[in-house]
């Protein structure tokens, strides 16, 4: 259920706010209009919002500015730290992560952005199952996360990164847990949802889901 990244996560909290800058060169386009991404899956959200991967409060810094109601949830503990000094009490920040919360009432929208993929796509599956028996109709889940149009178009991102010399993303592409589209469709439509699509960069897409 991505507690396996933990100690990962508890490292990198340090210096994750520089990559998503961009100063780190092999993952530069992973995180290319980071803001902006992290903006449209805000201005998506309604009502009490629950985040999921809260990370350093990046996005939940704009859910709060768009004065929505958060309850977030993250498995690092060195990232809540962080979170927290950012937040300054102004969101609520558990230890929680896709699987296992305590469910907050009512949730309007859940929102999560470049973590899903640290679920395996039966976890995934069993989360869209989760959220669909928690949300109410015109409820939504916002997503932004690495994915890809099929199998063959991941292979490729996975050769091109080897080509370029990019063996941490390389790595990453091969041996975290990331899926495809027609995957994230054929899920939330079993599960009561309409979903819509749209691409950030080479790596990221949004999906907004909505409960019917």
């Amino acid at each position: 259920m991505g507690r396996e990244f933990i100690d990962l996560f508890d490292k990198w909290s340090e210096t994750y706010d520089d990559t998503v800058i961009g100063h780190d060169i092999q993952y530069r386009e992973v995180f290319r209009n980071y803001d902006e991404i992290l903006s449209s899956v805000a201005a998506r959200a309604k009502g009490h919002v629950v985040e999921f991967g809260v990370g350093t409060g990046n996005l939940t810094e704009k859910l709060i500015a768009l004065g929505l109601t958060v309850t977030g949830f993250e498995p690092s503990p060195r990232m809540r730290e962080k979170a927290a000094e950012k937040l300054l009490g102004n969101a609520v920040v558990k230890d929680g992560d896709f699987l296992e919360f305590t469910s907050p009432e009512p949730i309007n929208t859940i929102v999560s952005t470049y973590a899903f993929h640290h679920l395996t796509d039966r976890e995934k599956e069993r989360a869209i199952k989760l959220y669909g028996s928690l949300l109410n109709k015109d409820d939504k889940i916002v997503f932004a996360d690495t994915m890809y149009e099929s199998i063959e178009a991941l292979n490729k991102a996975v050769f091109d990164a080897e080509a370029a010399g990019f063996h941490d993303l390389a790595n990453d592409l091969k041996t975290e847990y990331y899926t495809t589209i027609p995957f994230y469709r054929h899920a939330l439509e079993k599960y009561g949802f309409v979903v819509t699509f749209e691409r950030c960069n080479e790596f990221v897409w949004i999906f907004e889901a909505v409960k019917q």
